[in-house]
């Protein structure tokens, strides 16, 4: 699980609004792995993925938007990190999930929480200080 903090924020109320979404959806996912009312979370994890998919494409997308109005001089290298993200997600072998269902969802929900405070603090920061 993971709770918004403040140092979170990069001071672009939209992007920061976006970024919240993304850890709400994470937060979702963590919910999943954690309901024991779930026998199969199949289709629960296949839901959250393609969610998440489709959010991070259309985050992706108006942060990149961003960077580019206002002449970012680190735009293609972050475009980079952005397109590996959607293509670790768009690569995730649903058969295997399949077999053991938590463990993937938990190194799902790993993966999103450590690369998403990652690249907020280490990269998207640095499109505010860098204008």
């Amino acid at each position: 699980m993971i709770k918004w903090k403040d140092e979170y924020s990069i001071g672009i109320d939209r992007i920061d609004d976006e970024h919240k979404k993304l850890v709400e959806i994470a937060n979702r996912a963590y919910e999943i792995l954690n309901n024991n009312f779930y026998i199969d979370k199949y289709d629960k994890i296949v839901e959250i993925l393609k969610e998440l998919e489709d959010y991070t494409v259309f985050h992706f997308n108006d942060e990149e938007n961003y960077m580019r109005q206002i002449g970012y001089k680190k735009f293609f290298s972050h475009k980079i990190e952005h397109e590996e993200f959607i293509q670790k997600i768009k690569s995730v072998d649903l058969n295997k999930i399949d077999y053991n269902q938590d463990k993937y969802l938990l190194e799902i929900i790993n993966f999103i929480v450590d690369w998403l405070v990652k690249h907020i603090l280490e990269k998207d920061k640095l499109i505010v200080s860098d204008k």
